[in-house]
């Protein structure tokens, strides 16, 4: 049965990715992967007018990743991606406090992640990333600044377990 799950994904990946380049292409808009990229339910690529994304060979993304490119995302060739990862190559102004935040427009930066990486579920990449190769991230992290290659990401946090008596 796991099997015909995978083929089930593979084949999906194969046409959306192929449907999106088409659509892409007509707006104008830069989307290039390699080959055997895949992705499972919930995958979301969003590209505005002047973004680009690159994705090398053997790239997973599994369950509701997001990409989001404004400006660019990179993404090098055997990087894997747990659930929920959301990649943002921009952020919101709000300097202007007499005005929505929503009409202030954008600040971007481009996202570059290494070849042969791991991003654990639930992480977010903020704009102006590069995370270099051969790179692990554990779950749960907020990437805000360069990770150089060869390295584990984690977010420390404490667990405390009491044992609570009645």
């Amino acid at each position: 049965m796991m099997l015909l799950y995978k083929i089930l994904f593979h084949f999906n990946a194969f046409i959306g990715l192929r449907l999106m380049k088409m659509v892409y292409k007509l707006w104008g808009i830069k989307l290039e992967f390699g080959t055997k990229v895949t992705y499972r339910k919930g995958f979301s690529l969003i590209i505005g007018n002047k973004g680009e994304v690159k994705i090398g060979d053997k790239v997973f993304f599994n369950n509701y990743c997001s990409l989001n490119a404004l400006e660019s995302i990179t993404i090098g060739k055997g990087t894997i991606f747990g659930e929920n990862v959301k990649v943002y190559d921009h952020n919101h102004c709000y300097k202007d406090k007499t005005r929505l935040i929503k009409e202030q427009g954008y600040t971007s930066a481009p996202i570059h992640i290494g070849e042969h990486c791991w991003i654990g579920s639930n992480t977010i990449i903020l704009k102006g990333v590069t995370i270099g190769n051969n790179v692990v991230v554990g779950a749960n992290c907020v990437i805000y600044k360069d990770v150089p290659s060869d390295c584990i990401v984690i977010n420390k946090q404490n667990l405390v377990i009491k044992n609570q008596t009645l």
